[in-house]
């Protein structure tokens, strides 16, 4: 009986790791305008705008060339790969997993041009729980820390 349980399990864990690390993240659900989204009030989300969980610096340079830095930086991100959109248009979603489970976490980063340089709106979460331990903000900060 022991022995039973113990592989009922393991098969669990082992479908569970499966489910997570596979199934796939919709754009149509996930790639979201994070000027315009609404901030759940539980943790594992943060949010880079004016009135956001973390204020917007302003860049002097025009948007293609943060574009090309913050995509570089992103795509950096050990695990990490865009699921939509195109930064050099202004906005795109990028997913970036954990190393053991594979846990998605999406981030969505829009340019906008202000006062003739830009600044980066970004929504990123965690796809499944209630927090993340401050992953997501931690992975934020460190983006904007290395433009």
């Amino acid at each position: 009986m022991f022995k039973s349980t113990i592989a009922v399990a393991v098969l669990a864990l082992i479908g569970f790791g499966a489910f997570v690390r596979f199934n796939p993240v919709n754009p149509d659900s996930f790639h979201v305008d994070p000027e315009t989204v609404e901030r759940p009030s539980y943790p594992g989300h943060v949010l880079v705008r004016p009135g956001g969980d973390i204020e917007p610096t302003q860049y002097a340079d025009a948007s293609a060339a943060v574009a090309e830095r913050l995509e570089e930086v992103i795509l950096s991100t050990p695990r990490t790969t865009l699921l939509a959109g195109n930064l050099q248009d202004g906005w795109a979603s990028y997913v970036t997993r954990s190393s053991l489970w594979g846990f998605p976490d999406i981030a969505s980063v829009k340019l906008v041009e202000v006062d003739g340089g830009t600044e980066l709106r970004v929504y990123s979460r965690l796809r499944y729980g209630y927090a993340d331990m401050g992953v997501n903000r931690a992975r934020v900060e460190s983006w904007l820390s290395q433009l």
